[in-house]
């Protein structure tokens, strides 16, 4: 993932302008249990972005469907502390 922050950024904000996504944004967490993922995308419409990403054939599209896939172990349990909004969606 750090290429597509380093050599392959121009790609990524291809895929991401394609797929209506205005920013996505991922780190890694070293927890007692093992690493978590967070993983965060903003757009206007989440299930048209999702789409547009499972059907690309871009290379980097294709290997970050991989990792993500990998690194999912379903949803955590969570719960939202905060979300603002300056306009509301």
């Amino acid at each position: 993932m750090q290429s597509v922050d380093g050599p392959r950024r121009s790609e990524a904000l291809e895929s991401l302008a394609t797929e209506g996504v205005d920013h996505e944004t991922a780190m890694l967490i070293d927890t007692a249990d093992g690493p978590v993922l967070i993983y965060a995308m903003q757009t206007d419409n989440r299930n048209r972005s999702l789409s547009v990403a499972d059907a690309s054939d871009r290379p980097t599209d294709a290997e970050h469907r991989a990792v993500i896939r990998a690194a999912d172990d379903g949803p955590a349990d969570a719960r939202i502390l905060l979300d603002l909004y300056v306009n509301a969606p």
